[in-house]
């Protein structure tokens, strides 16, 4: 009897000895298993990350190389993040048909360009501009949405509405804001600020160059005409462009920050034709309205605040005030705005789901705005009295038509080709002297003005600088060799004494060019540091210098009124503006009578006044 109990014992603990060293041994495995993965993880490429990486020093890059790497890089996180979703039982769907609110671009594009751009799976190199683009606007937003952009002209209002304002959505009033909502419109009110005074206005179309033959341009298109003459990353870059391509700029700015924004346009009866006239911001369930031509948002009702779309459809005195008596009428009335077509500044990629996927990849410092729902949009626009359709602006995918067809002539006619890629060739070609101009830039876009000891990196202050070669040694460069070899120049095998000749006094206007736009951008970086009377001077007595004028100067007059404004000195703001000189002068001579108006509202009361009371 007790042999069987102990056979039974023995068996017992054989058998649960056995079981454990199973149990045991399949934990092992899954924490073998999990190790393996971790590890995979860890050794695993940070695709991202090289991506974001490479995206930041594209003005030193290679551009055929940086393309072809950040194409690899993102198509590989694609690849890896596919792989992740089926392992886990995820299925990932392709769209098959584009968006409703995109055939609106089937006027200029093919079905089959439309296709590609929106339900391309994979990325190409030609994606890469896009991405350039969106991470460069994403850098500006995330520095310009300060106090040092509020605009003393609406403080006062902004903080009304602050103090009124609703704690939740919904509430009894329409017209009370939230305070989500005040901040949102606070910022839109920073991003217009900054880009009115960071691209400088011209004229809507641009005359053509003294001597220069000019090509058929495609399409029909006028040569350098309003809007797509050049890509909203290019107005940003060179810190130019006409209203519209102000306009693309802020829209781009609002993109990135969240704030749903359009191009408004009227529409004609007769022909269809649209006309821009301003942008609008869609705050809540009203649009408010900016006008990038004048440099100013719209005043509301009795020049307080920024008027709504609602307001300037009630009221005609807020069209009726745009005018400046004597000076200017401005084109539109309270019946020409009644109904407008809201126009997107998006591209055609913005609708794409690998740009949607990707953008969900980018969190924290790498975040930016790739992909935005349009048909939402769409809907909230078309949803407020007064807009009278939606549709995609026509003017970014003009803009890559016209920049094909330009880069065609400049293949086929020489003369053509150096005033095309001269124009810029100072902040935009790959030596070394302009290369340090577009370093700066780029520093000054991501608000790094100040040199980094700890990465020994020069910031856009110490670049500036560097790039302002006195006047002697511009005037040397024809005939120092030395200085001529510091600069990279030399007399190449075959090369005749006059056309080397030409090509040193080619380098010197761009070393002038680079000089004075350099100054320029020095200003505009003491302006945005805050330091307002050291930017008042760079203005006045660099800029405008009469022995180094340039085509800043126009910008330079405005930029010095809202430094001496931001000074507390409003009588001398006030005169500036009222200079007389430049492309400017209608939305100068408004903002100088509204800061007539602010200054009498903030006089303080006389006892003679007290007495007619």
């Amino acid at each position: 009897m007790r042999s069987n109990v102990l056979l039974c014992c023995v068996f017992a603990l054989a058998l649960s000895s056995a079981l454990g060293c199973r149990d045991e041994s399949s934990e092992m495995d899954r924490i073998m298993a999990e190790r393996q993965v971790a590890l995979q993880e860890k050794t695993r490429q940070d695709h991202l990350g090289e991506t974001v990486s490479l995206l930041n020093q594209y003005v030193s890059l290679n551009e055929e190389k940086a393309r072809r790497q950040i194409a690899y890089h993102t198509n590989q996180w694609l690849r890896e993040s596919e792989a992740r979703a089926k392992r886990s039982g995820k299925e990932i769907e392709q769209p098959t048909e584009i968006p409703e609110i995109a055939e609106t671009l089937g006027e200029m594009l093919s079905p089959e360009a439309l296709q590609d751009k929106i339900l391309r799976p994979e990325f190409t190199t030609d994606d890469v501009p896009f991405l350039r683009d969106a991470n460069t606007f994403r850098h500006v937003v995330a520095w310009i949405d300060s106090p040092v952009r509020d605009d003393l002209l609406f403080a006062d209002w902004l903080e009304g509405l602050r103090q009124n304002a609703r704690e939740q959505p919904g509430e009894d009033s329409d017209d009370v804001m939230t305070q989500a909502q005040i901040d949102q419109l606070q910022t839109a009110m920073r991003l217009f600020d900054w880009t009115v005074r960071n691209v400088a206005l011209e004229p809507d179309t641009l005359p053509a160059p003294p001597g220069l033959q000019i090509p058929r341009m495609p399409a029909g298109l006028p040569f350098e005409g309003p809007g797509f003459r050049q890509s909203d990353y290019q107005t940003l870059w060179r810190g130019r462009g006409d209203w519209l391509q102000r306009s693309g700029v802020f829209t781009q700015l609002c993109v990135q920050a969240g704030i749903p924004a359009a191009v408004l346009a009227t529409q004609s009866d007769e022909t269809g034709s649209r006309t821009p006239w301003s942008v609008g911001v869609l705050i809540g369930e009203q649009i408010f309205l900016f006008e990038p031509k004048l440099g100013l948002p719209i005043p509301g009702p009795d020049q307080t605040g920024i008027a709504t779309l609602a307001q300037a459809r009630k009221d005609a005195s807020v069209m009726r005030r745009l005018d400046v008596a004597g000076y200017f009428d401005y084109p539109l009335s309270r019946s020409d705005v009644s109904q407008s077509v809201a126009l997107l500044n998006v591209h055609a990629e913005t609708l794409a789901t690998r740009m949607k996927r990707l953008e969900s990849g980018l969190t924290g410092d790498r975040r930016m705005t790739l992909w935005v729902d349009a048909e939402d949009w769409a809907k909230r626009f078309d949803a407020v009295p007064g807009i009278a359709g939606v549709r995609i602006w026509e003017i970014p995918t003009i803009n890559e038509i016209y920049a094909r067809g330009m880069e065609l002539v400049a293949e086929r006619d020489p003369a053509f080709a150096f005033w095309y890629r001269a124009r810029f060739a100072v902040m935009e070609s790959n030596d070394a002297s302009s290369n340090n101009l577009a370093k700066g830039r780029w520093k000054h876009l991501t608000g790094e003005f100040v040199d980094d000891e700890i990465e020994g990196e020069s910031g856009a202050r110490t670049r500036y600088l560097e790039q302002r070669a006195p006047e002697f040694e511009i005037d040397d460069l024809r005939i120092n060799v030395e200085l001529q070899m510091q600069y990279g120049l030399r007399r190449e095998l075959g090369v005749e004494p006059a056309q080397y000749d030409a090509q040193l006094r080619q380098m010197q206007d761009f070393m002038r060019l680079g000089k004075r736009t350099a100054t320029y951008w020095l200003a505009l970086v003491q302006y945005d540091d805050g330091r307002f009377q050291t930017a008042h001077n760079w203005f006045t007595k660099r800029v405008l210098d009469d022995e180094q004028r340039s085509y800043w100067e126009d910008a330079a007059v405005y930029n010095a009124a809202r430094s001496i404004e931001a000074e507390g000195k409003i009588e001398l703001a006030i005169a500036t503006l009222k200079t007389d000189r430049n492309v400017s002068d209608h939305g100068n001579r408004l903002r100088a009578r509204l800061l007539g108006k602010l200054a009498s509202e903030s006089e303080p009361e006389t006892e003679d006044d007290a007495e007619e009371e």
